[in-house]
């Protein structure tokens, strides 16, 4: 008998936890298995703290992490999966988009050997999802590999995976991709991805592109690579019109004129300059980021495990 580590990251979803610690109890009561409840509260400004507090009083396997502040779901996975106790863990998203009964199907993929099984997500109705293909596909070719085509939210691994990633200590980085990164034997599973059962995503179009941004700077060379390229490929051409204004005004006396190009010109590498220093800025503020060694997260409460502090 196993113990599995159920990670929930929570961000002012006092709607959907009664009903997720519902469907979890129905799931898990007929297993084999062990499990623990830990609730990660990412700073929520609801009733939420609330309502896991009584849920912990009501079931010792529900433990609550509240953050100082919101921290974001990518930390709040780190916490949960850093205070855990299974021989597994696994996360699932507070909105019950992803259900509670995926679970055991990822449980007897790992009791067959492979160290990440990585749920692999068919929708029951397809949304408008231009941004997510795009990122998923240019992961796959440029950053991991292993990246799941659809992309994934659910994963169980192997408690030694859970150690390995805990470990490397990074920050703005995606947990999912230090999970693909590591190298461990994996599996797919699909399931039946839902809609939000009640509240709005706090997924914004701010925390998608600085996933975007984070999971290529911590797994890819190719912007900088992009940029080596592209200051060849402008260099080359600069060369080959310097080469025809000068051909013309030697062989054919053609008169250099035109202000308007010049400006053109001018505009075009100086907005492709500004954008290759942005990239480098990436590179450069998140090395700063991490030679200062903040936390990845701060807590301020935790409720339910035993021995620990609040």
């Amino acid at each position: 008998m196993a113990i599995i580590s159920i990670t929930i990251p929570s961000y002012n979803e006092e709607d959907n936890l009664p009903a997720l610690y519902e469907r979890l109890k129905h799931v898990t009561e007929s297993s084999e298995h062990t499990f623990e409840f830990i609730f990660v509260d990412d700073g929520s400004s609801d009733n939420s703290l609330q309502i896991l507090e009584e849920l912990s009083i009501k079931d010792n396997r529900v433990k609550v992490i509240r953050f100082s502040r919101n921290f974001g779901s990518h930390a709040a996975c780190l916490a949960g999966m850093e205070r855990s106790k299974g021989d597994a863990c696994t996360f699932l998203a507070a909105d019950l988009q992803d259900p509670p009964e995926v679970i055991e199907t990822l449980i007897n993929e790992w009791k067959k050997g492979y160290e990440v099984v990585i749920g692999v997500r068919e929708w029951e109705k397809e949304p408008a999802r231009l941004f997510p293909k795009i990122y998923y596909k240019l992961v796959k070719r440029y950053a991991l590999k292993n990246m799941p085509e659809g992309g994934t939210d659910v994963f169980l691994i192997d408690r030694k995976v859970a150690n390995a990633v805990i470990s490397i200590k990074e920050k703005n980085t995606s947990i999912f991709g230090l999970i693909l990164w590591s190298g461990f034997k994996q599996t797919l599973v699909k399931y039946r991805k839902g809609s939000r059962q009640k509240g709005v995503s706090k997924w914004t179009i701010g925390k998608k592109i600085k996933l975007f941004i984070d999971t290529f700077v911590s797994f890819s060379y190719f912007p900088l690579r992009m940029i080596s390229v592209v200051g060849i490929l402008i260099a080359i051409l600069g060369f080959i019109y310097a080469f025809f204004i000068t051909f013309n005004r030697l062989f054919f006396s053609v008169p250099v004129e035109g202000w308007a190009s010049l400006m053109v010109v001018l505009l075009l590498v100086s907005g492709v300059q500004l954008v290759m220093l942005g990239i480098l800025g990436e590179y450069l503020w998140r090395n700063f980021d991490e030679t200062r060694k903040r936390p990845v997260f701060i807590i301020d409460k935790m409720i339910g495990f035993g021995g620990d502090k609040n």
